[in-house]
């Protein structure tokens, strides 16, 4: 499944919120930490109505670090981060780098 993938190379945010599962004929993308991940094979989780739908399309890297789900924690800043937030973070990179294939950056 992880072949299937096409890589998009670098991207903007702006452009990372169009894979964010609402058009079905494209992929669903998660980045951490500037780099995104293909997660079209957990759309029960990413897709529309799942519980983490609020990360398809954008970088998610604070509100994993924080263990959050709320919108305005979807974003890619880490600014203020406790260490232990940042090693929960590194955690869930790791998580997604065992379950994803990364197949570009942002920007």
């Amino acid at each position: 499944m992880a072949g299937a993938s096409t890589h998009i190379g670098t991207i903007t945010e702006s452009e990372l919120l169009k894979y964010d599962g609402s058009d079905p004929s494209l992929p669903i993308y998660v980045a951490i930490k500037k780099r995104i991940f293909d997660v079209s094979s957990a759309q029960g989780f990413y897709g529309p109505r799942g519980s983490y739908a609020v990360f398809a399309g954008k970088d998610a890297s604070r509100a994993l670090a924080k263990m959050s789900t709320k919108e305005e924690d979807a974003i890619g800043s880490l600014e203020g981060l406790t260490e232990k937030e940042l090693k929960v973070l590194d955690d869930w990179e790791k998580k997604f780098e065992d379950k994803y294939p990364v197949v570009g950056f942002l920007e």
